[in-house]
This record gives C-alpha cells, sequence and structure tokens, in this order.
C-alpha cells in the first residue's frame, strides 16, 4: 500500500526484509521483479504522489563546471521518470571492455551477461525490443530517405523511446500498492544507522515534512536514489567510516560523469532533401527514434577516443521560436488530443517538423508552471503568430514536405571516468539538516578532441558523399560549447572487483558493508553515450534475481 509518512504513528513500524529507498526506474524495477516473493519490502519515496514546493526545495545543489539542472532530480513518486523522454539504447560492447587508453575504464560484468536483463527491460517495462535496433528494425526507414551514405570512419547508432514514455511512478502503481510492499511518501533518509558493532547497517533514519523522525529498520538496504543522492546519502553516514559510508578508501562521489550535450555546427546540403526520417527523426510503429553518428568501435581504439555522438537535426524556417515551443508544450499536456492525432497515423512515418516534437526537452518546457507561466505560454504564441501558422501549416495541411537546406549538430559526449569529477557535502544544510552536495564535474582534454576529431571526420564523411559542407568551429570555440547537463550522473558509486577503485562489487554490494547495494547510474563505471535507464533497469533485474536467489532464498530455508 501507498502511505504518506507523516499521517501515521511513527513507533509502530514493522521491521522489513528489504527497504528500497527511491521510487524511480531502479526502485520501482526492483519492487515490482519481486512482488510475490514472500518478502516484506518497503520502499521509500522522499517527496509524495505529485511534486511540491518542498520536494523541490531538497533537489538543490551546488554546481561547480557543468550546471545541473533542476528537474533531472524529482522527488516524486516515480523520481526523474516523471520528466524524461524515453530514449534509450543499449551500451556497446566498447563501452563495457577495457579500453587501455582510458586509465579507470572497463565493467566487471560483461555485455553478453546482461544482454538476458536488456531483454527483460523490453518485454516488462516497454523498452523498445532488441530486434529494433537493427539494420532490419528500425533500420528498414534508413531506405525511405533521401540519402544512402557509405561512412568510413562513422557509423549509426539507434536511438528509440517508447511513445509514449514509461513514467514508473504511474505505470507501478499497482506494483507500489501490492500485497508485501509497503510504499512510504514523504520519507526522506537522512542517513544509514550501524547494527551495533557488525559490518551490517540496522536502519535507515527517516525524517518527514514535520519534521519527525523514526528509525526504519531491515535487513537489507538498496539505495536507489540517482547518482548524486546514493552518494550524498553514503558521504552523510558515518557511523561504520568518519569518510562516510563504504568510503574507505575515498572512491565514493569519485568518477561522477554525464552525457555534456549542446548545438555546435551546421551542415549546408549541397542539395535540399525533403525526406529524412531515419537520421532526422520520427515517429513509427509506436516508437520515436533516430540514428545518431559516432567513430566506429576500430576508430576509437585507434585514435584513443570516446564514444561521443552528433544528432542531425534539420533546421526549418521556423526552428528556434517559442511560440511554437509553447504551442508543441500545450498540445502534450493536452494528451487526449496527441493520441487522437496520432492514432490517426499509427502506420504512417511521422517525421518531425520542429526539434520541441522531441522528448529532449528544454528548460521551459520542464520547469513548474504557474497560471502566469500559462499565460506567458500563449502570448508568445500570439507574439510569433506567423512561424507558428507556418509551422501548423507544414505540420497538419501540406500535402507535400518542406525542403531542408541546412542541419544543424546536436553533440552529446561520453565522458572519460576521473577521480576529480565527483560529489562531496557543502556546509550549508537542506531542510532537513542534510548538507547540500556540491558537483563538479567538468570534460577533459580527451572528451573534448573526441568531439572535435569527429566533426572534422564528419566534414570528410559528408563531402565524400556529396552531401555538403560541414561548418563547424568547435576546435576553437572558447568557452568551450558542450556544456548543458543531460540529466545522466552516472559512476559516483562505481562497481569493480578491486575496493581501492570502486565503491561496490559486481553484485553491487557495497564492498566493506554486509546488507548494502546499490542501483541506478552510479554503479556505472564508464557511461558510453546511450541514455542510461535502459541499463539502470536492466542491471535492477538483474539486483533482483541475486536479492531473491542468493540473498533471501538460502536465508529462508534456513529458518524453515
Amino acid at each position: 500500500m501507498i502511505i504518506d509518512l507523516d499521517d501515521i504513528a511513527l513507533d509502530g513500524l514493522p521491521k522489513y526484509d528489504l527497504c528500497i529507498v527511491g521510487s524511480g526506474p531502479a526502485g520501482a524495477t526492483l519492487a515490482a521483479e519481486l512482488v510475490g516473493s514472500g518478502l516484506k519490502i518497503c520502499v521509500l519515496e522522499s517527496g509524495l504522489k505529485k511534486t511540491t514546493r518542498r520536494g523541490d526545495l531538497l533537489r538543490e545543489v551546488v554546481s561547480e563546471g557543468i550546471k545541473i539542472k533542476e528537474y533531472s532530480r524529482e522527488r516524486v513518486l516515480g523520481g526523474a521518470s516523471t520528466t524524461w523522454a524515453g530514449l534509450s539504447s543499449a551500451l556497446d560492447e566498447i563501452d563495457m571492455a577495457e579500453r587501455p587508453w582510458l586509465e579507470h575504464a572497463g565493467w566487471p560484468i560483461s555485455r553478453k551477461e546482461l544482454m538476458p536483463n536488456w531483454r527483460a527491460a523490453s518485454e516488462r517495462y516497454r523498452f523498445a525490443p532488441e530486434d529494433l535496433y537493427r539494420p532490419g528494425g528500425f533500420g528498414v526507414l534508413r531506405g525511405q530517405g533521401d540519402w544512402q551514405p557509405f561512412w568510413e570512419a562513422v557509423e549509426e547508432k539507434v536511438f528509440l523511446a517508447c511513445d509514449e514514455p514509461q513514467n514508473f511512478g504511474r505505470e507501478q502503481r499497482a506494483v507500489f500498492e501490492s500485497e508485501g510492499i509497503d510504499t512510504y511518501l514523504d520519507a526522506t533518509v537522512t542517513e544509514l544507522v550501524r547494527q551495533g558493532a557488525t559490518r551490517a547497517i540496522g536502519a535507515a533514519r527517516v525524517r518527514t515534512r514535520s519534521g519527525r523522525e523514526t528509525l526504519l529498520r531491515a535487513r537489507v538496504f538498496v539505495l536507489a536514489t540517482g547518482g548524486i543522492e546514493n552518494a550524498r546519502l553514503l558521504l552523510a553516514s558515518r557511523d561504520m567510516c568518519e569518510q562516510g559510508l563504504g568510503n574507505e578508501h575515498g572512491v565514493v562521489g569519485r568518477f561522477l560523469m554525464n552525457h555534456p550535450k549542446n548545438y555546435c555546427g551546421i551542415l549546408h546540403l549541397r542539395r535540399p532533401v525533403e525526406q529524412l526520417p531515419y537520421f532526422f527523426g520520427c515517429l513509427h510503429q509506436g516508437y520515436a527514434g533516430y540514428a545518431g553518428l559516432r567513430f566506429s568501435a576500430q576508430q576509437q581504439t585507434e585514435r584513443g577516443l570516446l564514444n561521443s555522438y552528433v544528432r542531425l537535426e534539420p533546421l526549418f524556417p521556423w526552428s528556434d521560436s517559442q511560440g511554437i515551443e509553447a504551442l508543441v508544450l500545450i498540445v502534450k499536456r493536452c494528451a487526449f488530443v496527441l493520441r487522437s492525432w496520432k492514432s490517426g497515423r499509427k502506420d504512417e512515418v511521422v517525421e518531425l517538423r520542429d526539434y520541441s516534437e522531441t522528448g529532449d526537452d528544454s528548460d521551459f518546457q520542464n520547469e513548474r508552471k504557474t497560471i502566469l507561466s500559462w499565460i506567458a505560454a500563449l502570448f508568445a504564441i500570439v507574439f510569433d503568430a506567423k512561424r507558428v501558422l507556418s509551422y501548423l501549416y507544414w505540420r497538419l495541411v501540406a500535402k507535400k514536405k518542406p525542403r531542408i537546406e541546412r542541419v544543424r549538430l546536436r553533440n552529446f559526449m561520453e565522458m572519460e571516468p576521473r577521480p576529480e569529477n565527483r560529489v562531496i557535502l557543502g556546509t550549508d544544510l537542506d531542510a532537513n539538516g542534510v548538507p547540500i552536495p556540491i558537483v563538479q564535474h567538468d570534460t577533459s582534454s580527451r572528451d573534448r578532441r573526441t568531439l572535435t576529431e569527429l566533426h572534422t571526420a564528419l566534414a570528410e564523411e559528408f563531402r565524400a558523399n556529396d552531401i555538403g559542407r560541414l561548418e563547424s568551429d568547435i576546435a576553437t570555440k572558447d568557452p568551450w560549447p558542450i556544456c548543458q547537463d543531460a540529466s545522466h550522473h552516472l559512476g559516483t558509486t562505481r562497481m569493480g572487483q578491486d575496493p581501492t577503485t570502486s565503491v561496490c562489487d559486481p553484485l553491487l554490494r557495497l564492498h566493506s558493508v554486509d546488507n548494502v547495494y546499490l542501483a541506478g547510474g552510479s554503479v556505472f563505471p564508464t557511461s558510453g553515450c546511450a541514455n542510461p535507464t535502459f541499463t539502470i533497469v536492466a542491471l535492477s533485474i538483474r539486483l533482483a534475481r541475486h536479492l531473491r536467489n542468493e540473498v533471501f532464498q538460502p536465508q529462508t530455508a534456513s529458518h524453515g
């Protein structure tokens, strides 16, 4: 059942077998996978069913380097899945392999080992199936485009999002309400408390919005609060180690990675194009997707580079209109209107007519809206009526397709894992008395060189294929332009075999604590270029199986 913790007495809470801290994709998946296991489980969510001002205040961070977006870390049932766009792809072989040119690369598990869990994530949580990422899946749309390029140094990678994107708070509501699972809202964990003189945690200290506190006890704890909050909670829990729980070697919070993104580069086409759904993006058979361009694994190896990529975004006469963005936002919020329009086109290839139609929403689309904000959105539509009407004509009325003459590059970076990119605790405290995290991360020379060389290679590829001329000043741009937070906060409690360079083992248990596990993007040793939620869910499926079969089942048998 779902319970507002501030509405009940706190002195009669039971002891649980498993306490899951966080209700986003990682926590929700763990709970769903363990329904019917016979375990007594609780899920602790810091927010409520809807966002609140207090929950928003608890998201506060201090950014040094790349600025962390507020809406990348939601305090609400379902976590950041309530705002995400759903784009997903599996990690590549090179992402998980040892890369000799990177000092801290390599996963302690193989891609082959993780494949069954990606398949399970597709089957049970609406991620695109494996076949759709192959040439015979979404790749069939390549043949419908005005280009048929042959690449030498680069290759394509497909990204797909289910239409509509998964909202784990809404879609897993039955799990959160199921028998054997107590889901507590307004339950912010401020620290983990040691159990006597053992190597185990006995309780989570939980605080509600009214300031009441309790110790919630469990046999096993899983932290699933995101790449920043997982590290923050460990650093704030000092019963077993003065530097923070599991931080005997100073690794907790380090190796933070992101996927910095932004525009840079314009492709001037030799001949206008009208149709390029595979590269420019489209909606087809229930999935939105596109193919990005990145260096092949061979080129990454030979050049000592990373797995960054670019997306090709067509430029229309109405591009970058806030009026159109406001209109698209209003249509998205009127879900029944959007569903009705899409239902009549479910067998069509619906191509992009503006970037705001994609799920990679801007700050404008994600910021909290007041009545004044909606009024301002309506004024933006009216103020830019000429471009809005032009967009509506080409989107809804025109039988032919607009001619595209220019394409801009949207860049997405892989960051190499570096210990100086990290989360630490500041001296200022939040409303619960927990130190506000300071997030220190920026791109390295190798990160930047990867994208600079990719632009150079793409310029040659476009020329060789007679596509057009790439205009890019990324090599000389100062400050570095690819600096926006992608909301992918990874690596701060990385998995590995060596406790001196990792925080948890390959089964995601803290090296130095017997009964605390980590879930989510914080356990990634490297990030690749793929949006991480697909892999987060796959890892959670794997962890749930381990907990059920290896951790709890032997105990249940011995007690039987």
